[in-house]
């Protein structure tokens, strides 16, 4: 580990001089420049082509210069490589053939190549670390299992998830499963991308949150620390990340993961008090305050900031992906302020 690398200090919670700062999906359709690209390239073949997928990564940061920098991939290149046939169609999202809806299924799906499959991830990851700074951290991903259960089942995006929970109350154990077949391939899978040379990996637990509390243990919450354990013999650090608020997450709080990514909604001093003595804490501004004024925007960096003061463990972000339209000028603002106003808090009183 670089002694400059500000990113893997804060998340082994060691002393920084100022908070490192990224930004969930900040390789993406809100830059020109990846615009631009995909106006050559369908989705697919920027996550397929590794020379494609570097560049896209390595975007925000030669723009921004955040302190990481995330993989530009989809978490549903593993459900197509266990088997389903994936598409992205116009104006509609992933679609996911056929819908996973019975146990015959589930058991044809295969995890046996996954590492094979899913390869031109692994080479772009070669090419980004070649190409990025040694203090700038590469952090893999993956979504979680009931995340990718949810697309899977249902087949393509839903409000009101009627296949994947109705599984789970008429029949759970075709969902558990899969769910334990999916936590498989993504063991696989991340310890892959550490191989290759990423220094962290997050586990996005999108859909985690239309679970019933009760249920948010034994069908989502579980899988995501045993990934956790799986990896920790790697000695590179995991975030877990989910949406749901405090009682969702205080669910990964007996896990091995080194951090858990706060979502916006969760009352960040309630996660310090319950959480960071074990856990850095990585967030949690809300995505739509980029949308607000420079004032704003420094008003609320300035807030975050100021509840964690001077203690170590926190990586600055949002509370959940950018969105595609927010103007570049107050995703510059926000970087800058975070550096500026985290490097005066750390001076303070010095």
């Amino acid at each position: 580990m670089s002694e400059n690398n500000l990113f893997l200090k804060a998340i082994h919670k060691k002393p920084v001089e100022r908070t490192p700062v990224w930004i969930m999906r900040q390789a993406g359709r809100y830059l020109p420049e990846y615009r631009a690209l995909r106006d050559k390239y369908d989705f697919l073949t920027v996550c397929k082509t590794p020379e494609l997928a570097a560049e896209v990564t390595l975007q925000p940061i030669k723009r921004f210069g955040f302190d990481a920098a995330i993989l530009f991939s989809d978490i549903l290149v593993v459900p197509e490589a266990m088997g389903q046939t994936l598409e992205f169609m116009p104006d509609h999202g992933p679609k996911l053939t056929p819908p996973i809806r019975s146990a015959e299924q589930v058991e044809r799906l295969t995890t046996a190549e996954i590492v094979d499959k899913l390869q031109y991830v692994a080479q772009a990851i070669k090419v980004i670390r070649n190409e990025l700074d040694e203090n700038t951290a590469l952090i893999g991903f993956s979504g979680s299992p009931f995340t990718l259960a949810a697309y899977m089942i249902e087949g393509k995006p839903t409000r009101h998830f009627k296949h994947i929970k109705g599984m789970m109350y008429r029949e759970p154990q075709i969902l558990e499963a899969l769910l334990q077949k999916l936590t498989e391939a993504i063991v696989e899978y991340l310890q892959m991308q550490i191989q290759a040379g990423v220094q962290a990996v997050q586990v996005f637990d999108t859909w985690g949150s239309v679970l019933p509390l009760h249920l948010y243990e034994p069908f989502s919450a579980r899988y995501m620390k045993e990934i956790a354990y799986k990896l920790q013999k790697n000695g590179v650090p995991v975030i877990l990340f989910g949406m749901g608020g405090i009682d969702h997450l205080i669910q990964l709080g007996d896990s091995l993961a080194q951090a858990l990514g706060v979502e916006w909604q969760t009352d960040m001093e309630q996660a310090i008090r319950l959480l960071h003595p074990e856990y850095a804490l990585q967030g949690n501004l809300d995505p739509t305050v980029l949308y607000g004024s420079k004032e704003t925007i420094t008003r609320e960096v300035e807030r975050i900031l100021k509840i964690f003061g001077k203690q170590n463990g926190h990586i600055f972000n949002l509370g959940h992906g950018i969105h595609p339209d927010v103007p570049l000028e107050n995703v510059e603002h926000l970087v800058q302020e975070v550096r500026r106003i985290s490097a005066e808090l750390r001076k303070a009183d010095d």
